[in-house]
């Protein structure tokens, strides 16, 4: 994880401000923060729902491609090489979105606008992601649908990590986790919505990208309009703010911020094992059922469907009782323990019944951990009042490196005992990452300040 070697103590950034305008809409009641902000006692249903559609959005036009858009474009453009060449895509974008998240986070944190600290960079992220979707739609050659790709981690990247931070801004700790439940169900979902768009759209490469990316500029654009954030061009922040002092904030001190460390240290563990179980999924079931990456798509979305119903009960179920039973490390453990014990049934099936019990097994764990992990994050976030961009932006390390470089081990891992005809090692794949998702739930028991 990110540390600074070179200190035993971190000084958080100075932030003050004089008077702001009576805040509106979901921060009208709350405590006045150092910033001179509001953090609010309660966030209005309309915030929630709002956050929750956009989440959902975000992820239809962003996670669609990882699902079956890239890898149907690959197949397409270099037949034959479509592991290695969607392995270098997806690892290339998020080492890119590794060295930009921590910037804009930072950014954000300092932004004095009338439309508060986080939607300008949202809308800016929505545009330039609009973008992608018709470069990777319209590109000829695996190279400019890498630069797409690329494009897109910039653009609904960002617009995700800085909507996620103002969950950080808004959210008390009583709603944290039916909150983050409900966006995870959303974010759970949203590839199910991509995967059945795609799946209509196979033959008209523009519209496989386009189609669901316009449901992202709908549900972000509602939010943009609809939700209200505080206005920030009276926040008067002190320092100036350099190259070398925003590389500098890459870095914390992990004896500073332990659980904080833990918890980045766990999430890591399980999204390395997510990406090594989800990044080929359209290859392992086409090479499980012997059938064509093209023809994979409707069994996927079947799959898909079928699998809304899972992703609730454990994105729901385990935000709300988190919230309710006041605990979260305990329902973070299980979440790995069911994501694993799925992964290891996929990995042992033979015909498609057993694939879809898998499957639908380790969508349970996810959502269950997308919901009460992110809650926990929010919970142990350090320097929640001038530094939430910048700490979330350090946490989504913890997601983009797993991305950026799961896909380059893959290959390797699928090489190990693979047949003389060209069969992939899909078996030993899986093993290692309900492994490696375990190790992850086990290290998130050590957190103190959380029960």
């Amino acid at each position: 994880m990110p540390f600074n070697p070179g200190s035993q103590s971190e000084e958080p950034s100075t932030v003050l401000s004089a008077p702001l305008p009576a805040p509106s809409g979901a921060h009208q009641e709350g405590t006045r923060t150092v910033t001179g902000l509001i953090r609010p006692s309660q966030a209005s249903r309309s915030y929630i729902w709002l956050l929750v559609l956009a989440q959902f959005g975000i992820f239809v036009a962003f996670i669609t491609p990882i699902a079956i858009s890239l890898a149907v474009r690959v197949s397409a453009l270099a037949p034959g090489f479509e592991e290695r060449y969607l392995g270098y895509i997806t690892g290339a974008a998020s080492i890119v979105v590794m060295v930009i998240t921590p910037i804009v986070g930072i950014l954000s944190d300092r932004t004095r606008s009338r439309l508060g600290r986080r939607r300008p960079w949202i809308l800016g992220g929505m545009l330039v992601g609009v973008g992608s979707l018709f470069v990777m739609g319209l590109a000829p050659n695996v190279l400019l649908l890498g630069a797409g790709w690329i494009l897109a981690q910039i653009g609904w990247g960002q617009a995700l990590a800085i909507l996620t931070t103002s969950m950080a801004d808004s959210l008390p700790e009583h709603q944290r986790g039916r909150v983050a439940g409900l966006v995870g169900f959303a974010t759970q979902v949203a590839p199910v919505a991509g995967v059945i768009m795609a799946g209509s759209l196979v033959a008209d490469s523009l519209l496989l990208f386009l189609v669901p990316g316009m449901v992202g500029v709908l549900f972000l654009t509602l939010f943009l309009i609809f939700s209200r954030e505080q206005d920030s061009r009276q926040m008067i922040i002190s320092g100036v703010l350099t190259i070398r002092t925003t590389f500098r904030k890459y870095l914390f001190n992990p004896a500073k911020y332990p659980d904080f460390s833990l918890v980045w240290t766990g999430r890591f563990c399980f999204y390395f094992g997510l990406t090594l179980n989800t990044a080929f999924t359209a290859f392992f079931f086409a090479a499980r059922l012997k059938i064509s990456v093209e023809e994979i798509a409707g069994v996927l979305a079947t799959l898909s469907l079928v699998g809304i119903a899972a992703t609730t009960i454990g994105a729901i179920g385990g935000g709300f009782l988190s919230d309710k039973l006041r605990r979260r490390r305990l329902f973070v453990l299980v979440a790995s323990v069911i994501f694993a014990v799925g992964v290891v049934t996929e990995a042992v099936a033979s015909d498609i019944t057993m694939l879809f019990v898998g499957s639908l097994i380790a969508s349970i764990g996810i959502g269950a951990f997308s919901a009460v992990d992110q809650a926990l994050l929010l919970d142990v976030l350090p320097e929640r009042d001038t530094d939430a961009g910048r700490f979330m932006g350090i946490a989504g390390f913890a997601t983009a490196i797993p991305q950026a470089i799961a896909p380059f081990i893959a290959p390797l891992i699928l090489a190990i005992g693979a047949s003389s005809s060209g069969g992939k090692n899909y078996t030993l794949l899986y093993f290692i990452a309900g492994a490696i998702t375990l190790v992850g739930g086990i290290i998130v028991m050590r957190v103190r300040q959380v029960r």
